[in-house]
């Protein structure tokens, strides 16, 4: 199944002089996100087409989000604003809108030098676990954590990115 994606790239973190090049390309952004969707199709509502927008920023301007949203004044890895939380109708014309994926880099950067590895798998990592909330799936316990984690590592197998920093018997 070739399913049609958009993505939104929002970089606000890499084209800083500081910053360097970014880990991941746009492209492989596209591809690794159109395969999760695919994998995860008896999750998403019938479309024409899917639409994400991924944004990369710093400790900064996410714990400004998180404090707004989430009464939460602290720095956070990533962020989910989903787009799908209502009864919407959809356009049978028009992509859906899944929602919005926040990430900081700052922090992936840190928990990838923690968890000892690159900082595009903690990304990936991130993404990977924004999107299943824009998908409805939640962590409110640790069973369901669990659920998610593994479910996370699922969709990075599938993209080539075998490795897993988390231990589910911990």
């Amino acid at each position: 199944m070739d399913l049609p994606l958009e993505i939104s790239i929002q970089d606000f973190y890499f084209p800083k002089a500081d910053a360097g090049k970014p880990p991941v390309s746009e492209a492989q952004w596209q591809e690794w996100l159109r395969r999760w969707l695919e994998a995860l199709a008896e999750e998403l509502p019938e479309a024409i087409a899917y639409e994400v927008s991924l944004r990369f920023t710093d400790d900064a301007e996410i714990q400004q989000l998180n404090a707004q949203y989430r009464q939460k004044d602290q720095p956070t890895d990533v962020l989910a604003f989903a787009a799908l939380e209502g009864d919407y109708p959809v356009l049978a014309e028009e992509p859906l809108y899944l929602g919005d994926v926040v990430i900081s880099v700052e922090t992936a950067q840190r928990q990838a030098e923690e968890r000892d590895h690159t900082l595009a798998w903690e990304l990936a990592w991130l993404a990977a676990h924004g999107l299943l909330h824009l998908l409805g799936w939640d962590h409110p316990d640790d069973d369901r954590l669990e659920e998610m984690l593994e479910q996370q590592q699922i969709l990075l197998t599938k993209v080539g990115l075998d490795g897993c920093w988390y231990n589910s018997k911990n």
